[in-house]
């Protein structure tokens, strides 16, 4: 009579080194695909709070293609090597703008509002109708109603059903800055450091503690099958039941399928030449002294803002987590920039974040230096991604989608029509590249806004962009990205995990006057279906 198997053998001689391998989380989703397949698609999303200096972010063509030159004098210079592949969606509203008047959305915050509304293009609750209110409920404490657009795709997409969801500068968020929520009210916390996603991801990266054998092993591209050949063969000659053999079986046909399917990129050394080393993230999880932690160099070419980059491009092109958001922080202060005022302040062009007062003297300045930074810190992530080459010629970035996002246009009228979203890579021939592409009504001068309105002593200027322009809902080119990616919809053109429809709803309004009362309105996409005019091939 045959003895069972013994579970601590199985899970010491399989278990143990199935959890030290790197990138190996999820392997029976993964076991399941087919080798050979084309790369996946993959979503990487930047986020910054408070908006830009217009008037220098955006080329002065609004429609058309895209040369270097019309980015060398902008904010955008350093994405000029990359022009052939950028894709500038113009005239673009987020939804929920908050108005002294209630005339374009609820009456919270403005940052509130704004930050919870745009990925889930729903409501915030409690509501509130006092747009000068400090009630705690309302003006700090509000969420939005629904799941945010990383989790919708993740659903369908990500191996755990999970984005990979990054505090950029390991601030703590509140509902003023938190943008990924993974139900109603429920914001979804990801990780604040470097060192805990790669120690996810990995699986080898514990700080304080070294590296196992089977762990280095794996580190240096021993195959997992190899790692416990020996426990293997132990474990064959045991007698045991057909059943126990039959898991057996299992095993070393899900190990070698993984090995099969997993990317040829997805090694040590693609994870080297990205800077995602333990000693990189553990530097770059270290808050230096002066507090800022974005700027601090770690290596010559990698600061504290690029090791959260490399550990999100890693995880994506390793299918660990396809969706990653990178949420930079609000309320900073860019000290290794030479800054010394916080940026919420700054954007309101005064030293604190009042509606009140006298321009800050240089203020502009301050705050091109803030979006160069970011540009900066885009194109890094850009350039990471289109170092790493795919099969047929193509590079990672050539499979994703790497955008930019921006709370808002113009950080002191709190804007959110005309927003700067600047994306790179086509996600598998999804998208144009190349081009600048007004969807609202196809312009070639659009408004860059008015962000450089003169300052004096004793008031601050009006700023910002005419409401009657650029008001193209961004509920359409969050439709255009999951299609793109492969995510269904269900009969109703909602994304629905067992759908089979293309997607051509999204959120619970398309226009921002019906936030206004905080969801009271019947829900109404007016305007469905993506933006035919980004697509490579409408």
């Amino acid at each position: 009579m045959s003895r069972p198997m013994n579970r601590r053998i199985l899970l010491r001689g399989l278990g143990g080194a199935c959890l030290a391998a790197p990138l190996l989380s999820s392997l029976s989703d993964r076991g399941a695909k087919a080798a050979g397949a084309p790369p996946p698609g993959r979503l990487i999303a930047m986020f910054t709070h408070y908006g830009c200096v217009t008037t220098r972010f955006f080329p002065t063509k609004s429609h058309g293609p895209l040369y270097a030159t019309d980015l060398t004098s902008k904010t955008l210079a350093p994405l000029a090597p990359y022009v052939d592949k950028l894709l500038i969606p113009r005239g673009i509203r987020a939804m929920n703008e908050w108005t002294s008047n209630l005339s374009r959305g609820q009456g919270n915050d403005q940052h509130l509002q704004a930050s919870g509304s745009y990925f889930t293009c729903q409501p915030v609750t409690p509501n509130s109708d006092k747009p000068f209110s400090f009630e705690l409920a309302t003006k700090f404490n509000a969420m939005p109603i629904g799941r945010s657009l990383d989790h919708v795709i993740a659903e369908q997409l990500s191996p755990s059903g999970l984005p990979l969801y990054l505090r950029v500068g390991n601030k703590t968020e509140t509902p003023s800055t938190g943008i990924s929520y993974a139900a109603a009210e429920t914001p979804h916390p990801g990780f604040g450091t470097p060192s805990e996603a790669f120690s996810k991801l990995t699986g080898l990266f514990q700080t304080g503690a070294p590296l196992s054998p089977d762990s280095y092993a794996a580190a240096r591209g021993k195959s997992i099958i190899d790692l416990v050949r020996r426990d293997l063969d132990t474990l064959e000659r045991r007698d045991m039941s057909r059943a126990d053999k039959l898991k057996l079986e299992a095993w070393k046909a899900l190990l070698d399928d993984t090995g099969k399917v997993l990317s040829p990129q997805c090694t040590q050394a693609v994870a080297t030449a990205l800077g995602a080393t333990p000693m990189n993230v553990e530097a770059g999880s270290v808050v230096p002294a002066d507090g800022d932690l974005l700027t601090a160099r770690i290596t010559d070419s990698l600061d504290g803002a690029d090791v959260y980059s490399a550990v999100a491009v890693l995880a994506a092109i390793c299918n660990d987590s396809p969706v990653v958001f990178l949420n930079y922080p609000g309320n900073y202060v860019y000290k290794g920039l030479g800054i010394t005022q916080d940026s919420h302040n700054l954007s309101h062009r005064i030293e604190n974040a009042n509606m009140a007062g006298g321009c800050l003297t240089g203020v502009i300045d301050l705050l091109l230096k803030i979006d160069a930074y970011y540009a900066q810190k885009f194109a890094k992530l850009v350039g990471m991604l289109n170092d790493i080459p795919e099969s047929d010629g193509t590079t990672a970035l050539d499979n994703s989608a790497a955008i930019w996002f921006q709370e808002m246009s113009d950080g002191n009228a709190h804007n959110l029509n005309n927003l700067p979203i600047i994306q790179a890579g086509s996600a598998g021939g999804y998208f144009k590249t190349g081009w600048t592409v007004n969807v609202d009504d196809e312009s070639a001068n659009l408004s860059t806004g008015n962000s450089e309105a003169g300052c004096d002593e004793m008031s601050v200027p009006s700023t910002g962009t005419d409401p009657a322009l650029a008001n193209a809902p961004i509920n359409k080119y969050f439709c255009n990205l999951m299609n793109a990616l492969g995510v269904k919809a269900g009969a109703d053109g909602f994304p629905a995990k067992n759908g089979t429809a293309e997607v051509s709803r999204y959120g619970r309004y398309d226009k921002t006057e019906d936030f206004v009362h905080g969801g009271t309105a019947p829900p109404m996409i007016n305007d469905p279906g993506a933006f035919d005019a980004l697509k490579a091939n409408p």
